[in-house]
């Protein structure tokens, strides 16, 4: 199977990967009357590129895992981008004090009713991901057909409790969870899902969507099954009223409204130069390389704990009020922030400091994205953490970052990945983390506003 190009004919948001020429923003080809198709999603959050740590150079599994083979669409085709509401490349950019708002605002009662059309010999399917059947049909047309690098060296790994996390948070919606089959077998051979989310840009509140695991079988690609399923989900979006979106890319389309990097710590040097994600630097020995990286056995915050349930209405509210000082972030409500951010076993891990008297002063988290490393007996999964939401009140916050990254290397992560957005641009070096050299643009779909430096990035997309 790996020998089989894995390139989804279309470019799409996914939590995988930077959207690149294959794998991007969705392409929402015109409407039959000419007019273009309103493409409502969120890219889940990709992780990119390679740096160096002080001890080695670092070359990411983000960064090999954004280039698909053979990419029969590029996104950076600016005439595709001409038909949707976004601005343009060569737009001036909007000043604060100039107006915002949507480029297009449909009415969602005059909407299509009616699915897309697919190729004869397929239909669509809901999927019920609360059903384990259907959840293991979907976990191995991911495994099977997803994101794995040009040299079949790694494959993303998403675990079945990851994908009901990404895919279900409170307001999830089944007509969201779009499949196709063959109608002959029932076989599923694609699927693209969206979830619903509260995004605010320079003080406006919008109700978004969050498209993910854009998927089609290796197989199909010459059935132009992506363009097809991104309108589907674009109009099923639209029939709920949902009309902008927040989402991220590894290229630059139009437009960003800002960009951020990804920053990389090792917590295993000597295994991420053995499978080849890293190597040495020149003069520099392993046994060195180890010293020098290597963190306390515990953490040393007083009160340092994991978060239980009982934490999350202090914690939401303290993340929402943090939040509120950037200006592009989401909201939280309590069922949303519990879904999100209370530890779950692999999948995301929250920490809190408890101070005298039982309050709750500061939050840090992180969540688990492994991958597959193929035909490595030795190696078989690289474990990489991401860092979350932190929140840094009363402790500093590299202390909750070093607290994380301890905790992190002690429940056997290789790995700890971080952007420069927020408070994390000066604390990068201080910790020992290596730049990457890739961007990660972020956008705003269908909406008009000034651009936004990474320190005032407070979103975080999976």
């Amino acid at each position: 199977q790996s020998a089989e190009p894995n390139a989804p004919q279309a470019p799409h948001f996914n939590a995988a990967m930077p959207p690149t020429t294959t794998e991007a923003a969705g392409e929402a080809a015109p409407a039959a009357d000419g007019a273009p198709t309103t493409t409502t999603v969120v890219a889940a959050n990709p992780r990119v590129a390679a740096g160096s740590a002080d001890s080695m150079d670092m070359r990411s599994l983000k960064e090999l895992l954004q280039r698909p083979a053979e990419d029969p669409v590029d996104v950076r085709d600016h005439e595709f981008w001409a038909t949707q509401p976004v601005p343009k490349m060569d737009d001036p950019d909007l000043r604060p004090e100039d107006p915002r708002g949507p480029f297009s605002q449909p009415d969602p009662d005059k909407v299509s009713k009616e699915p897309q059309k697919l190729p004869a010999g397929f239909e669509w399917a809901s999927l019920n991901l609360e059903d384990e059947g259907e959840l293991s049909e979907l976990y191995t047309l991911l495994n099977e057909n997803y994101v794995e690098d040009n040299s079949a060296q790694f494959r993303f790994d998403y675990s079945k409790p990851f994908i009901r996390w990404a895919m279900m948070p409170p307001g999830w919606k089944s007509a969201w969870h779009l499949g196709v089959r063959v109608s002959s077998t029932r076989k599923l051979v694609s699927y693209l899902g969206a979830t619903p989310a509260d995004i605010v840009v320079y003080g406006d509140r919008m109700k978004a969507s969050e498209v993910n695991f854009l998927c089609v079988h290796k197989k199909l690609r010459d059935k132009r099954l992506a363009p097809v399923m991104i309108r589907e989900i674009t109009r099923r979006c639209n029939v709920e009223g949902v009309f902008q979106a927040a989402y991220t890319a590894g290229v630059v389309i139009p437009k960003p409204v800002g960009r951020a990097c990804y920053w990389h710590r090792s917590l295993n040097p000597k295994k991420l130069i053995e499978v080849g994600f890293s190597h040495l630097k020149p003069r520099m020995t392993m046994s060195r390389t180890i010293k020098m990286l290597k963190l306390p056995d515990a953490p040393e915050t007083p009160g340092f704990r994991e978060m239980r349930a009982e934490d999350v209405p202090q914690c939401c509210s303290m993340l929402n009020d943090y939040l509120k000082q950037y200006k592009y972030y989401q909201v939280f409500d309590e069922a949303e922030f519990a879904h999100w951010l209370l530890p779950r076993e692999g999948v995301v891990h929250t920490y809190v400091v408890e101070g005298p008297g039982g309050n709750v002063t500061d939050m840090v988290s992180f969540y688990n994205l492994p991958s597959t490393i193929i035909n490595n007996q030795k190696h078989p999964t690289l474990r990489a953490a991401y860092s979350y939401y932190t929140v840094a009140k009363a402790t500093p916050r590299a202390q909750l970052f070093n607290d994380a990254m301890i905790v992190a290397a002690g429940l056997g992560f290789d790995v700890f990945n971080a952007l420069d957005l927020q408070d994390n641009a000066p604390l990068m070096e201080e910790l020992k983390f290596g730049p990457g050299d890739g961007r990660l643009q972020y956008y705003v779909y269908n909406w008009r506003c000034p651009p936004i430096a990474n320190h005032e990035i407070g979103l975080i997309l999976l």
